[in-house]
């Protein structure tokens, strides 16, 4: 019998793959026909996200602009950018419950907010999100956070 275990959210964002250009030959999303759009990974998402400084706030959309630029694409993909952030932020989380201090996990919470449609699949909830954004004087959504929830498997 064979067990198939499921990876944790650190082993997905630190699997080893290669950002990728590729041109598009259909339109996608907000991305027209020919335009060469950027599949990153999640730690190049998690690299972004470590320069931004404490107090500031990120948007995807200023990401996927970004990290086009910086790999020679028109466009970054809208739906990995945002699958790469929730598994960025769920590493992240992952890491602080297995005790790693605040200042040494990726601050995703400067890239999303508790309305987020990323937020909003967090396996914790937002309510650390919403704390960690308070903390650096961050706007928090008008909602009350999702308190963590208990996982059954």
């Amino acid at each position: 019998m064979c067990a198939y275990q499921r990876k944790t959210w650190i082993e997905k964002r630190d699997l080893t793959k290669e950002a990728k250009v590729k041109r598009l030959t259909t339109d996608f999303a907000d991305m027209k026909a020919g335009e060469k759009m950027l599949i990153a990974t999640p730690k190049i998402v998690a690299d972004y996200i470590q320069h931004i400084p404490a107090g500031k706030e990120g948007t995807l959309a200023q990401m996927r602009k970004d990290l086009a630029v910086e790999y020679h694409a028109d466009k970054t993909c809208p739906v990995t950018s945002g699958i790469f952030l929730r598994i960025v932020a769920e590493a992240a989380y992952e890491e602080y419950q297995k005790g790693k201090v605040i200042s040494k996990i990726t601050p995703f919470w400067r890239m999303m907010n508790e309305q987020s449609p990323a937020a909003k699949k967090l396996t914790f909830g937002t309510t650390f999100l919403f704390s960690q954004r308070k903390k650096e004087g961050l706007p928090t959504g008008k909602k009350k956070p999702v308190k963590e929830m208990e996982l059954v498997d």
